[in-house]
C-alpha cells in the first residue's frame, strides 16, 4: 500500500501473540507456531521500517513467560540463540541498530545474554531504524530497576531530585525510545500485558483477531489506516473535532 499523504507513526510496538494457537488450530506444534511466528517477523519487519517507521519494539519474551512448561521454554530460547543471530545480520544489512530491553541475567542462558551484547556492537552504527526486542521483560520491572539506578545516583550525589523530571526519567528505561505511537497486539486479546507501561501513555492501540503468523503486511496496512482516523489529542481538547 502506498503511505503518501498518511500520518506514519514514529515508534510501533507489536506484541506478537497466538503463535502456539495458530499451530495447533492447524493440527501442527505449539513449536511450528513459533517458528512461523519469527519468519512472519523477517518479512514484517522489513515492509515496517520501509515505511518510514523509525522505530520497532517487539515483545518477544516477558518475565512471566518463563511460568510456561520447561521444555517450551528451553525450545524458545535455543531458538531465540539460533533465529536471532540469523535475523540481526538480515536487518543489520539494511542499516538497522538492535537494541534489547530486559533483565540480562537468570534464567536467560548465558550464551543469549552473549548474543544480545555482540549484536547491539555490531549495529551500534546503524542509522536507518531501531529494532527493540524486548526479552525477559516486564514494564513494570522496568519501571522498578529505572528508580533503583535513580535513588542510587542520588545517593552518591550524582543527580539532583529536581532534576528529575517525565521527560529525563525516560533515560533511565532499559532503553531511552520515544513515546510508542501505535500498540498493536495480534490474536483478538485486548490488554497489554505488562508492555512498555511508560512508553505507552499515549499510544494508539489495535487489536487484530489475527494470529501473529498470520499478520502479513496487508494486516500491518490496516492497522496503519486505522492509526490515520484516531484524533491524538494528548489529553487537550481538539477545537475543530465535533466529538471534544
Amino acid at each position: 500500500m502506498d503511505y503518501t499523504g498518511l500520518k506514519i507513526p514514529t515508534h510501533v510496538a507489536i506484541i506478537m501473540d497466538g503463535n502456539g494457537r495458530w499451530a495447533l488450530e492447524r493440527g501442527k506444534k505449539r513449536s511450528e507456531g513459533h517458528l512461523a511466528g519469527y519468519e512472519n517477523l523477517k518479512t514484517l519487519s522489513e515492509y515496517i521500517f520501509q515505511k518510514g517507521i523509525k522505530v520497532l519494539s517487539i515483545y518477544a519474551f516477558s518475565t512471566e513467560n518463563f511460568k510456561r512448561p520447561k521444555a517450551e521454554v528451553d525450545f524458545l530460547m535455543n531458538l531465540f540463540v539460533e533465529k536471532m543471530k540469523e535475523y540481526s545480520d538480515y536487518i543489520a544489512k539494511r542499516d538497522i541498530k538492535v537494541l534489547f530491553s530486559g533483565k540480562r541475567s537468570e534464567p536467560i542462558p548465558k550464551k543469549a545474554i552473549e548474543l544480545m551484547n555482540e549484536i547491539e556492537r555490531n549495529t551500534e552504527k546503524n542509522s536507518s531504524g531501531i529494532l527493540n526486542v524486548c526479552i525477559n521483560y516486564g514494564g513494570r520491572l522496568e519501571i522498578v530497576e529505572a528508580v533503583k539506578n535513580i535513588s542510587l545516583l542520588v545517593r552518591e550525589e550524582k543527580l539532583k531530585i529536581e532534576s528529575i523530571t517525565e521527560d529525563s526519567f525516560s533515560h533511565y528505561l532499559f532503553q531511552d525510545l520515544p513515546d510508542i505511537d501505535l500498540l498493536i497486539r495480534t490474536s483478538g486479546e485486548v490488554r497489554v500485558s505488562n508492555f512498555m507501561l511508560y512508553q505507552l501513555s499515549y499510544a494508539e492501540m489495535y487489536f487484530p483477531k489475527a494470529y501473529f503468523p498470520s499478520f502479513s503486511t496487508d494486516e500491518f496496512d490496516k492497522a496503519i489506516l486505522t492509526y490515520n482516523k484516531r484524533n491524538r489529542r494528548f489529553g487537550g481538547i481538539d477545537y475543530e473535532s465535533k466529538n471534544h
